[in-house]
């Protein structure tokens, strides 16, 4: 027999959105922050791609680039918080867009989030990689450190990363709520260990002031270098809108979810600066922690390795892979969500195959479908010299960037044109969603053109040494992604994406009864 049972406010408000309860909405509120929070990952994203901030603008990108970009990215996630506050469904952005401008908006904004999610998996796992192959080696396990090892480790990973997140999502939560307070105390150790025990501290005047002109534009110079380099701090910011993806497994969602996006990016603007600051006071030599002969393309390990000694750095080095592992496990997981939810309105090719659940409600065929394709972007790190694949993951995370911010912002204009027909969530921003999501729009708009621009010198066809394997192939990427979605929606999905479906109304919902 059948018998009906009373619908949470969360199942009402998901009904009244047009789905019914199908994933396990087994997640508290710390739960959804922990996920941003650990893909967000500041030992992730702000040591891997550390050595993008040092060689473009220096010290001073560190000191002064992490506090600009941790502000405006502030303004971003406000204005994003009150969108996951209305709209409490795992289709994030591309609902959103849909919801307030149409299918158009929603198709568009659903491939930039998708081509993004990818692409900030893939920069995770390989930079991860990079680490591990760093550890594994330190610890005597002989796999050599060269990119041959590196992607064969990378690739491991993303095995790894599938394997558990087929398993389940209540082991999810359990290793989310576990990275959180291992990235927390992390970044506790890193900065005690730097600070006390470093063989050699940089003054005050030399983090704070000290700069590398690395822009070979021809002209603004340190400027233009500078805000090449805020790649590195804007990059680690990505990724927050996980708590939006996770809405309909987490329990309050339209608080929990507003909360977890804006709780992830002051955390992390906290604690990130700490830790920043404590690697560049901590660096031994800056002309040798930037060449490349010296440093494997990656600063920060240099920096570990000659300024504390083996079992410190080694220490460290431990602490920031497994964060790093921990990093790519939820971004797996995040963008599986996201893909489940875009394919369950009917959007993606094969659409009931990325669609369909497990017995244990996992959305098993997106997970595999993120991590194959992740491994897709980052063969051309393969294909390049080895002195060149650090370049290749800066495109990487320039696509991540680009991509996710792009995707981010086309709902927060939606908003703004919406105005007061906007009908907000528990958590909402008041008269102020407006300055708030035109300063967002503002700085969407500038990092996203910032950085299609190569990080490498020699990637300027007008400088001595010009390499195509330097070219920042990130714009290429996006004329590629932009030029098929829009040929696509064009020659066929216009006729047949109409954004969200209705699946159900807001009817009480039935439940078998032994």
């Amino acid at each position: 027999m059948t018998e009906t049972r009373p619908q949470s406010d969360d199942e009402r408000r998901l009904a009244e959105l047009g789905y019914k309860q199908e994933l396990a909405r087994s997640w508290s509120g710390f739960s959804n922050f922990a996920i941003s929070f650990t893909i967000v990952s500041i030992l992730t994203g702000g040591l891997a791609s550390y050595g993008i901030g040092l060689a473009n603008g220096g010290p001073i990108t560190m000191a002064w680039g992490w506090p600009l970009v941790s502000v405006m990215v502030l303004f971003v996630g406000l204005a994003m918080a009150e969108l996951a506050s209305a709209y409490p469904t795992s289709g994030g952005l591309y609902w959103w867009a849909s919801e307030l401008g149409g299918p158009v908006w929603g198709w568009f904004t659903g491939w930039f989030n998708l081509v993004g999610q990818i692409a900030v998996t893939a920069a995770i796992d390989y930079g991860a990689a990079i680490f591990t192959t760093v550890v594994l080696n330190v610890l005597d396990i002989h796999i050599g450190t060269d990119r041959n090892a590196i992607f064969e480790v990378f690739a491991g990973i993303l095995v790894l990363h599938a394997v558990l997140n087929i398993i389940g999502p209540h082991l999810s939560a359990v290793i989310n709520n576990v990275s959180a307070w291992w990235h927390v105390v992390g970044v506790a150790i890193f900065v005690l260990v730097l600070g006390i025990g470093a063989h050699h501290h940089q003054s005050v005047q030399f983090v704070f002031t000290k700069t590398v002109d690395n822009s070979a534009i021809g002209f603004g110079g340190i400027a233009v270098s500078f805000l090449l380099g805020l790649l590195h701090a804007q990059y680690t910011f990505t990724g927050y809108d996980a708590s939006a993806h996770m809405s309909e497994e987490t329990r309050d969602a339209a608080r929990m979810a507003a909360k977890g996006i804006i709780n992830t990016i002051v955390v992390s603007a906290i604690a990130g600066y700490l830790l920043i600051m404590a690697v560049t006071f901590a660096i031994p030599n800056l002309d040798d922690a930037l060449d490349p002969n010296k440093n494997s393309g990656y600063p920060v390990i240099y920096i570990l390795q000659n300024s504390l000694n083996s079992f410190w750095s080694g220490l460290l080095l431990v602490i920031a892979a497994v964060a790093q592992l921990f990093c790519g496990y939820a971004s797996v997981t995040a963008a599986s969500r996201m893909l489940f939810a875009f394919a369950r309105d009917g959007a993606v090719p094969g659409s009931r195959l990325w669609s369909k659940l497990s017995a244990r409600r996992v959305p098993v065929n997106a997970v595999l479908f993120i991590s194959v394709f992740a491994f897709i972007l980052l063969i051309p790190s393969m294909l390049v010299p080895a002195a060149d694949a650090p370049t290749a993951y800066a495109a990487a995370t320039s696509v991540a960037t680009i991509g996710l911010y792009i995707a981010y912002g086309i709902p927060i204009l939606l908003r703004q044109l919406y105005g007061s027909r906007f009908r907000t969530g528990p958590w909402q921003l008041g008269r102020w969603y407006r300055p708030i999501g035109i300063i967002s729009l503002i700085w969407v708009v500038f990092i996203s053109l910032l950085f299609i621009l190569p990080t490498d010198d020699h990637g300027y066809p007008w400088v001595d040494g010009f390499t195509w394997n330097a070219v920042n192939y990130a714009p290429i990427a996006l004329v590629v992604v932009v030029g098929g979605i829009t040929v696509w929606w064009l020659v066929s999905a216009r006729r047949w994406f109409t954004g969200p479906k209705r699946f159900v109304g807001a009817e009480p919902v039935e439940t078998g009864s032994p």
